[in-house]
C-alpha cells in the first residue's frame, strides 16, 4: 500500500481506475494490490526502478494480462477481464514500448490501421484531425514507417492509437531510445497537449525526472507495489523519495543516455 501524504490535491473524477489489482505471468504475481487512477486532462506518471512491474501494470490495465485479483473500472463500468479489443472499443488507447507501428506500411496506412473500427469516411476525417495534433506527420503520409526517425516513429505510434479518439491514453516508455532533447520535447509538448485535449494520460517512464516535470500525479512502483504517490512537488520534498531509486538504474540514481537517436 502507498504511504499517505499530508496534502492531496483535488483530482478529476477517474476515467480509468484499478482497485487492488494483482497480476503477473504463469500465476506468479509481479504486481500486488496496486490501486491507481487517471482522469480527464490529467497526466499520471508511474515511475520506479527496473523490474518494479511498471509494464506489467499497464498490460494488466489494458487486458493483455489477466488479473489474479482486484478489479478495473472504466468510467462507471467494471471492465475486469475484458480483452484489449473490447477496451479499445470502449475508449482505451495503448501504445506499447516496442512493436508500436507497422514498419512495412506507410504513415497513412498505419493511421488507417489504427482506425480499423471506423467507417471509411470517418477514417479520412480522423487522419486530418490527428494530423492537426501532430503537424509533422501529414507531409510524411506516403513515407514508409521504417524510414522514420525515432521521434517520428513514436509520434506515429501515438497518432495511430488516437485514430479511435480514446478517452484514456496509456503510454509505455514513450521516450525509450530517444535522445534527451527529443524525449523532453515528446513529454513536454505532445503528452501535455494530449492532456489539454481532454485525454486521461497514464504514462510509464524510466526518465523519472522528466516525467515528474509533466505529471499532475505520480505513483512510485517498487517491487510490484505502490510505495509512494502524490503530486510530484510533494514527492520531491520527501526524504525517502530518492532512496527508493538508489542503485536502481533510473535517472534519479544516475543519468546515462548513450546510443540515443537525435532525429
Amino acid at each position: 500500500m502507498s504511504d499517505s501524504l499530508t496534502h492531496v490535491e483535488a483530482r478529476p473524477a477517474p476515467s480509468l481506475q484499478a482497485h487492488g489489482i494483482t497480476s503477473g505471468y504463469g500465476g506468479v504475481p509481479v504486481i500486488r494490490d496496486v490501486s491507481i487512477s487517471v482522469g480527464p486532462r490529467e497526466v499520471v506518471a508511474v515511475i520506479g526502478p527496473n523490474g518494479a512491474g511498471k509494464s506489467t501494470l499497464l498490460k494488466s490495465l489494458v487486458g493483455i494480462l489477466r488479473l489474479n485479483s482486484g478489479r478495473i473500472v472504466l468510467g462507471e463500468d467494471d471492465v475486469t477481464g475484458k480483452p484489449p479489443e473490447e477496451l479499445a472499443r470502449r475508449g482505451v488507447g495503448y501504445v506499447p514500448q516496442v512493436n508500436d507501428i507497422f514498419e512495412p506500411l506507410t504513415v497513412l496506412e498505419n493511421l488507417e490501421m489504427g482506425g480499423y473500427l471506423l467507417k471509411p469516411a470517418q477514417v479520412k476525417a480522423r487522419v486530418t484531425e490527428v494530423g492537426a495534433v501532430f503537424p509533422q506527420l501529414p507531409p510524411m503520409l506516403k513515407r514508409r514507417a521504417d524510414k522514420l526517425s525515432g521521434g517520428e516513429r513514436k509520434m506515429l505510434a501515438i497518432a495511430r492509437v488516437l485514430m479511435l479518439d480514446p478517452k484514456v491514453l496509456i503510454l509505455d516508455e514513450p521516450t525509450a531510445n530517444l535522445s534527451p532533447k527529443l524525449a523532453d520535447s515528446l513529454l513536454k509538448e505532445h503528452v501535455r497537449r494530449l492532456a489539454a485535449l481532454g485525454k486521461a494520460v497514464l504514462i510509464v517512464e524510466q526518465r523519472a525526472r522528466a516525467a515528474l516535470q509533466v505529471a499532475d500525479w505520480t505513483s512510485v512502483l517498487v517491487s510490484g507495489s505502490v510505495r509512494l504517490e502524490g503530486p510530484p512537488t510533494e514527492l520531491l520534498q520527501r526524504e525517502d523519495f530518492e532512496e527508493l531509486f538508489l542503485g536502481a538504474g533510473t535517472d534519479l540514481a544516475a543519468s546515462k543516455d548513450t546510443n540515443m537517436e537525435e532525429a
